[in-house]
C-alpha cells in the first residue's frame, strides 16, 4: 500500500466533520482578532461578505451581529451544519467552483483555510482558489486572507502534524501567496505579518 494511494484517501477524508461539533471549544476566537479582520474589511450592512473555508462560522458569527450579510462556505459538511444551526447561510461548496456569479460579492474572508485549498492536488487547487475567489469579488471589493506563516517554528510543527494526518496541506510563505493572487488579476495585495499568522488583504 503506497503512501500517495493513503493520501489520495485521506486526502478526500472529511477530517473536520469529525470534530465539527466541538470544534468552537478546540479553536478559540478572541474579540480583538474579530475586531482586527472586521476592521479590515470594512464590510457595510448593505453589503455580503462570504466566509470562505469559514467552518463553523466561529468568525463569521460576530461580523454578522455587526450588520453584514454573511454567507458561510465550506467543503465539511458538517462543519456547515454546525454554522446553520447558529443561524447562519452556509453552504457547501469547493472553493474552486463557488456558486455565485461573477463579480457579485463585495467582501471575501479566508481565515486558516487556503492551506487545504489541495484538491486534486496543491499545485492546481490553490491558483484555481486564487483565481475562483477573484472572479467572484465585486470591482470595488475587498478580500482579506488570513494564513499561519510558515517560516515561523510553531507553523512548521503544525505543518508537520498535519502531514501526519495526511491532509495534504500545503502552507505558503507571504510572498508567494501575494504572487499567486497578483497573477490571478489582483490589482493590491499587501501583506501584514502579525507573530505567527500573516493576513493579506487583496483589492481589483
Amino acid at each position: 500500500m503506497s503512501v500517495s494511494w493513503l493520501r489520495g484517501v485521506f486526502g478526500r477524508f472529511d477530517h473536520f466533520g469529525l470534530i465539527a461539533r466541538h470544534y468552537d471549544r478546540l479553536i478559540a476566537v478572541s474579540p480583538d482578532a474579530r475586531d482586527v479582520l472586521a476592521g479590515l474589511l470594512a464590510v457595510t450592512p448593505d453589503q455580503t461578505l462570504l466566509d470562505v473555508g469559514g467552518g463553523t462560522g466561529r468568525l463569521a458569527s460576530g461580523l454578522a451581529a455587526g450588520g453584514a450579510q454573511v454567507i458561510v462556505c465550506d467543503a465539511s459538511p458538517g462543519m456547515a451544519r454546525q454554522a446553520r444551526a447558529k443561524g447562519l447561510a452556509a453552504v457547501v461548496c469547493d472553493v474552486g467552483r463557488l456558486p455565485f456569479p461573477a463579480g457579485r460579492i463585495e467582501r471575501e474572508l479566508v481565515v486558516d483555510a487556503f492551506h487545504h485549498f489541495v484538491t486534486p492536488s496543491p499545485q492546481a487547487a490553490q491558483p484555481r482558489a486564487a483565481a475562483e475567489l477573484l472572479r467572484a469579488l465585486a470591482p470595488s471589493g475587498r478580500l482579506v486572507v488570513e494564513e499561519p506563516d510558515i517560516r515561523r517554528g510553531p507553523v512548521k510543527l503544525i505543518a508537520a502534524g498535519e502531514r501526519l494526518l495526511l491532509m495534504g496541506s500545503r502552507f505558503l510563505a507571504p510572498n508567494v501567496l501575494s504572487d499567486l493572487f497578483l497573477a490571478a488579476g489582483a490589482r493590491r495585495a499587501m501583506v501584514q505579518e502579525v507573530g505567527n499568522t500573516y493576513r493579506l488583504i487583496v483589492e481589483l
